[in-house]
């Protein structure tokens, strides 16, 4: 054989040798992952819901529409509800603390076992964004609207325009004028979410996520909670994550994607939610100032949660019993 034949051959067979190896390789990693995603589907005995904080009574509303065999998107949506209406609670819905122009400003997502995601971002006057999301969902072929066209959205829809300012928070807004200095507080302003995850009896799994922002936030400001990977996720092979806390730096990471990645790929819920703490602490100066929390669910049921600073609840309704968990912590 001639010596440049020879090399031709050597080489196409080297090359199909490397091919061949390299889709081994491929196939291998790819039923590696099959077999990982197919471990974390077990389906979970039972109905369940968790949620960020003690909303006892959200928890509650949402085990109803559960344990009467409804699905875990009308569970998400009718629990987080109760927390929207909750004047008490100046962190959701009507009631919740104003931007520093004094403006209510809502944000909120949902998505579903499918896939599908809506969100709505700066909606003023109307309290149940996490409705008016469902609706950009299932009626528009987006998937965010935000602002003046939010609210003309939700208007068209028959959503019933009110004033979300209260007496209460226009008090302390007022006071908080005087000096005007903002410096969130870690579980009070940093605290600024509602995020809630659901299985039903059929396994599917569904997330909620609503939040009045940031107290005395700069206008037009909008953190984690409306934008998907971040502020919720929800693979329905796998699991589903949402956060709480300050927004910035939940979105640097994508954090709730990141969760449920790190899920797909054999971590426990608790264990993924920390390794997404981690990499928010992680040479960063302002993780002694801001707080954070994850919690997450599998396929199997089993539940997660993790943050920066003591002091973050989570909650788990798995019967007709509510039960209340502090959250490790990273710090302190």
């Amino acid at each position: 054989m001639k010596r440049r034949t020879f090399m031709q051959r050597a080489g196409l067979s080297g090359l199909g040798l490397a091919i061949t190896n390299s889709l081994l390789a491929c196939n291998t990693n790819e039923s590696k992952e099959k077999a990982t995603v197919a471990a974390a589907t077990k389906t979970a005995e039972g109905p369940m819901v968790i949620s960020t904080w003690n909303v006892p009574n959200a928890n509650n509303k949402a085990w109803e529409v559960l344990a009467a065999g409804g699905n875990a998107l009308d569970a998400v949506e009718q629990g987080v509800k109760v927390e929207e209406a909750d004047t008490k609670n100046q962190s959701v819905g009507k009631g919740g603390r104003p931007d520093r122009d004094g403006r209510v400003t809502l944000d909120a997502c949902i998505m579903d076992h499918q896939g599908n995601y809506g969100a709505v971002m700066c909606v003023q006057n109307y309290t149940h964004v996490i409705s008016i999301a469902r609706k950009v969902m299932e009626d528009t072929p987006h998937v965010i609207l935000a602002g003046a066209g939010a609210e003309q959205f939700a208007a068209a829809q028959g959503f019933e325009a009110e004033d979300l300012l209260t007496e209460a928070t226009k008090k302390d807004w007022e006071k908080w004028k005087e000096t005007s200095d903002y410096k969130p507080v870690i579980n009070i302003e940093n605290h600024d979410t509602i995020g809630m995850l659901a299985i039903d009896a059929e396994g599917n799994i569904s997330g909620a996520c609503t939040t009045s922002g940031l107290a005395y936030k700069m206008a037009g400001r909008v953190g984690d909670s409306p934008v998907i990977g971040s502020g919720l996720f929800v693979d329905n092979e796998v699991g589903a994550c949402t956060a709480t806390g300050m927004g910035e730096e939940v979105l640097k990471t994508v954090g709730s994607f990141l969760v449920v990645e790190l899920m797909r790929h054999g971590k426990s819920p608790q264990e993924a939610c920390e390794e997404a703490i981690r990499r928010i602490v992680k040479d960063n100066p302002r993780a002694k100032d801001v707080q954070v929390g994850f919690i997450a669910i599998n396929k199997a049921g089993e539940t997660g949660a993790y943050c920066i600073h003591p002091g973050f609840q989570y909650i788990v309704n798995r019967s007709e019993k509510t039960e209340l968990f502090d959250g490790k912590a990273a710090i302190g």
